[in-house]
């Protein structure tokens, strides 16, 4: 696809990669799914998948020199996206029970902890509440979405002041037992705690904006 954006889909061990990978190039991405770290840092995109436990795909990031790659990429304001436990490795830490509990990559401040519902995991489609100004959400802001999950990030306490304000991130919110975060839209970094590649129509769209942002 001449001119089509390149995006790699981090291959790291964990993910539904095949659903990203088809997800994306349906929207006329042209898609590398690969653990290489040269083709990842030179990609205009990088799609971080994540299913499971949180610590186990923080330690198959780490053998995969993923948190490497995602720094090196967002020093140098090129974009990535995480979906799912893809955006739950990006807080400071998780308190999901593990044999090897692991940091979280640090890029956000707060926790990811088990939602306060009856019924868990969260399965199924929802609605989202979006920030004015969200490019990601364009044309789809009443859109349902598809989770699966039982644990998120329930705080959002990044808000820069002053100088800094213009560029604070935009939070978007759902809710299950209480409201969690549900999208970030933070400079080159962006991430889903719902599977827009599982999400249909509305998925598609939101996946066509970002890959057009690159």
């Amino acid at each position: 696809m001449t001119g089509a954006k390149h995006v790699v889909v981090l291959d790291y061990g964990s993910g539904n990669v095949h659903s990203a990978v088809r997800a994306l190039e349906r929207v006329g991405a042209r898609v590398s799914l690969t653990a290489d770290r040269v083709e990842a840092l030179g990609a205009d995109g990088l799609f971080v998948p994540g299913v499971g436990n949180v610590h186990a795909c923080l330690a198959q990031l780490a053998a995969a020199d993923g948190p490497r790659i995602i720094d090196v990429r967002l020093a140098g304001g090129r974009p990535v996206l995480g979906v799912c436990v893809g955006m739950q490795v990006l807080f400071e830490q998780a308190s999901e029970p593990s044999a090897d509990p692991r940091e979280g990559l640090g890029h956000w401040p707060g926790s990811v902890d088990r939602l306060p519902a009856d019924v868990v995991p969260h399965m199924g489609w929802s609605t989202v509440q979006v920030p004015e100004g969200s490019r990601l959400f364009e044309g789809v802001r009443d859109e349902r979405f598809y989770f699966v999950h039982s644990y998120a990030a329930q705080s959002w306490t990044l808000h820069p002041e002053g100088a800094f304000a213009v560029v604070a991130p935009l939070v978007t919110w759902a809710e299950h037992g209480a409201p969690f975060v549900a999208a970030v839209e933070n400079g080159p970094l962006s991430a889903t705690q719902f599977h827009p590649e599982k999400s249909g129509d509305a998925g598609a769209t939101l996946l066509e904006n970002w890959v057009r942002s690159l």
